[in-house]
């Protein structure tokens, strides 16, 4: 992992919500992230690390939806990351055709925006697993809302082109400000770029100054 202040890679990649997932309770890291990394990772979310492969190799963000409740899952992560999860809180496999749960779950410890086109039953367990009310969106009128979006339990940062409709959903499902911003020199894809939660961030080492400081003013750091 290469640092400059909050400033991160992961795996080598400036997509670091891709390849990892943080909550108020835990900060999912991969294989590649060694004892440093964590150790970074530690002091800036200030929440322990945990090493998990999430089935299919080292994109744990894309794959894992969480939040300090618990974790819904792709149906391939295996038994094994199951129980590293279950150490941490609720787990269940997300029921669906369309799998990446943390492409297309945005989700705090209150709510959660999902891909519209998630069956009653994969919402009905993203609600019973993570312990939120889920409603069905869009943001910027993409459906992966996970990396179009960052939600912490003090605010949301949003893809650019979201519409006066969709913030007006946001606000009422979350009860929570909601700004726009980019990452990575312009990456309208925030959720790719950002990790957060109520006490820390990091983003993309391809994120510029003012960048940052929009995170820093969308997601309550700022005082």
């Amino acid at each position: 992992m290469l640092v400059t202040d909050k400033r991160i890679k992961i795996a080598g990649s400036s997509l670091i919500g891709v390849f990892a997932k943080c909550t108020d309770k835990v900060v999912l890291v991969p294989q590649e992230a060694g004892e440093a990394d964590r150790q970074v990772l530690e002091a800036g979310l200030k929440v322990p690390a945990a090493v998990v492969l999430a089935g299919v190799g080292s994109v744990l963000g894309s794959l894992v939806a969480a939040n300090s409740n618990g974790f819904v899952v792709t149906h391939h992560a295996g038994n094994e990351e199951i129980e590293i999860l279950r150490e941490h809180g609720r787990v269940a496999r997300l029921p669906a055709r369309i799998n990446a749960a943390g492409n297309v779950i945005l989700v705090n410890d209150s709510a959660a925006l999902v891909h519209p086109e998630l069956s009653g039953r994969a919402c009905e367990t993203i609600e019973q697993t993570l312990g939120v009310k889920g409603e069905k969106g869009t943001i910027g009128g993409l459906k992966t809302v996970g990396m179009a979006g960052v939600a912490t339990n003090k605010g949301l940062l949003v893809h650019p082109r979201v519409s006066d409709e969709e913030i007006a959903v946001l606000e009422r499902l979350f009860g929570l400000p909601v700004d726009v911003g980019t990452v990575n020199l312009g990456s309208p894809l925030v959720g790719s770029g950002v990790l957060a939660n109520s006490y820390g961030y990091f983003a993309g080492v391809g994120t510029s100054g003012p960048e940052l400081g929009r995170i820093e003013d969308a997601l309550g750091y700022l005082v």
